[in-house]
């Protein structure tokens, strides 16, 4: 099945769920959110010798669905920035940052079992939008590496929890990638096995629909 196809399929099922909401949920509302990410990849590769996680942002929509008073769903669209930056050791010394960007599903259970505090879990889908990559070092630079240089599809497991303070929300989240990113000869040399891994600082804006 190919990234779009997967990307259709989670959108229609988000706006089904969305749909069905309508008939069957006790509460609705929906809002805007966004903060700070902080990312990695934990590359394991032997000539690498630091890796500095990447302080970057998101921001997006979001719905909240309660079917009971304690538990619901929660779908989300959401711009986000990932990536790390590593020193490399050998016959040179070199440090490449890595900057991507992605366009993200996350569809989370929500378990809220006071009116201030809420749990999250779920999964999330992923579609890379940029890959740039900066350089210092013996070479010095920066360029854009074609995305086909990547497993442009990104997914894995999300968890969390919020603070309910009437219409605004803040909370902080952990999301690990089950999907490798290197996807050719040049991105495994720098990479490896390395997967997403992020944790993100939110406040959201919620308007009550129901």
């Amino acid at each position: 099945m190919t990234t779009r196809k997967i990307l259709t399929l989670v959108t229609f099922l988000i706006f089904s769920v969305l749909f069905s909401s309508k008939i069957y949920a006790q509460e609705i509302s929906g809002g805007i959110k966004g903060g700070l990410t902080m990312s990695n990849l934990y590359i394991d590769e032997d000539d690498l010798d630091d890796e500095n996680a990447r302080f970057g942002f998101h921001a997006g929509l979001f719905s909240q669905i309660m079917f009971f008073e304690t538990f619901g769903i929660m779908p989300e669209i959401l711009f986000t920035t990932k990536g790390t930056e590593a020193t490399y050791s050998g016959i040179v010394d070199q440090t490449v940052k890595f900057n991507l960007s992605y366009l993200e599903l996350p569809v989370l259970l929500v378990f809220r079992p006071v009116e201030i505090l809420e749990f999250y879990a779920g999964p999330y889908a992923g579609l890379m939008l940029g890959s740039n990559i900066e350089f210092s070092g013996l070479i010095d630079g920066e360029d854009e590496i074609d995305r086909d240089n990547f497993n442009t599809l990104d997914y894995g497991f999300a968890a969390g929890l919020a603070m309910n303070l009437g219409n605004v929300k803040a909370g902080l989240r952990y999301s690990i990638g089950l999907q490798k990113l290197a996807d050719t000869n040049i991105t495994n040399l720098l990479l490896g096995d390395s997967k997403n891994a992020y944790g993100q600082l939110y406040i959201a804006f919620r308007i009550t629909e129901k």
